[in-house]
C-alpha cells in the first residue's frame, strides 16, 4: 500500500488534520458514522482511521468499542493526541493481513481507505473473516475527480506544467475506484451479499491557498511531487493556488465533493 498509510509521514499528518479534515473528511465522516451506529454495534474495526476523522465521531455519537488502525504509524500518534478515549484502541495493522482472529467484530468501517487497497478483494475478504455473523462492512470511496471540482483544478494545473513527467497520483489513487459494478463485484468476490452503495454529495469551504496546500503538501501527492525531476511542491502548491483563484476569486469559496458510501452484509 506504498500510495496509501505507508506514504502519509514527514509534515503530512498535522497538514492533513490542519487542512484536509475539515475540507473534505469531516462531513463524510458524519454519514459514514451514522450508518455505522444505526446497527448499534459492541465492537468495531476502524481500518485506514488515519488521524482519527472518524474515530472521533464515532466516540462523540456512539458507545461502542472501537479498534482503530492505520498503516501508518505518524498518523495514529496524531489521531491518538486528539482522541484518549478509553474506548479506542490504536493499533497499526496492514488491511489486507489483519492481526485479529475470527469473528472478532460487528462492523468493519473504512472511511477513504479502500481506494488504496493493492487488492481490494483480498482487503473485503480480510474484513469479513475478521466480522461476526450478521456483521457488516462500511465504507466510503470517492467518486470520480470531476465530481469534486476543486480536486480536478488542482490536478490539471499540476499537469499543465509538469512537463514530460505527469502527475498521476490524484486519478491514480485517491479517485480511481469509482465504477460502482466493480465495487459491488469486488465485494462479492470476497463472499459479502446484500450490497448497497449510495452516492453522496456535500461541500468543501477553503480558500485557494488552503486548499492548494492541502491537496499538495496534505496527501501523498507531496511525496510524488518531491520526486519530480522538474516541478517542486512549492511550485506546484503555486500553481494550483493560482488556478483555484481563477476559478473561485481570491477569498474563500464553496465547491462541491462527491462520493460513494457502501454497505455489505456477511452471512447471517
Amino acid at each position: 500500500m506504498a500510495e496509501g498509510g505507508a506514504a502519509f509521514v514527514g509534515s503530512i499528518p498535522t497538514t492533513y488534520e490542519r487542512l484536509l479534515v475539515p475540507l473534505i473528511f469531516a462531513e463524510p465522516a458524519r454519514h459514514l458514522a451514522a450508518t455505522v451506529l444505526a446497527t448499534h454495534p459492541r465492537d468495531i474495526l476502524e481500518t485506514c482511521a488515519g488521524t482519527g476523522v472518524l474515530t472521533r465521531q464515532l466516540v462523540a455519537e456512539g458507545d461502542a468499542y472501537i479498534t482503530a488502525t492505520d498503516l501508518s504509524a505518524p498518523m495514529l500518534r496524531t489521531a491518538l493526541s486528539l482522541c484518549g478515549s478509553d474506548r479506542v484502541t490504536w493499533q497499526v495493522a496492514d488491511a489486507m493481513d489483519l492481526p485479529f482472529g475470527p469473528g472478532s467484530f460487528d462492523v468493519v468501517a473504512c472511511q477513504f481507505g479502500a481506494m488504496f487497497f493493492p487488492d481490494k478483494p483480498r482487503g473485503y475478504a480480510e474484513a469479513l473473516r475478521v466480522l461476526r455473523p450478521g456483521g457488516s462492512l462500511v465504507f466510503s470511496v470517492w467518486d470520480r475527480i470531476e465530481e469534486s471540482p476543486s480536486w480536478q483544478i488542482v490536478d490539471a494545473a499540476i499537469n499543465a506544467v509538469a512537463g514530460d513527467v505527469p502527475v498521476r497520483f490524484l486519478r491514480r489513487a485517491p479517485y480511481s475506484y469509482f465504477d460502482r459494478d466493480l465495487i459491488r463485484r469486488h465485494l462479492e468476490i470476497a463472499g459479502f451479499g446484500d450490497v448497497a452503495i449510495e452516492n453522496l454529495t456535500g461541500t468543501s469551504r477553503s480558500t485557494p491557498e488552503e486548499t492548494a496546500e492541502a491537496i499538495c503538501q496534505g496527501t501523498p501527492l507531496r511525496m510524488a511531487l518531491a520526486t519530480h525531476p522538474t516541478l517542486s511542491v512549492q511550485q506546484a502548491t503555486q500553481h494550483a493556488t493560482r488556478a483555484l483563484r481563477d476559478a473561485y476569486g481570491v477569498g474563500p469559496f464553496e465547491a462541491p465533493i462527491g462520493w460513494l458510501q457502501i454497505s455489505a452484509g456477511s452471512a447471517s
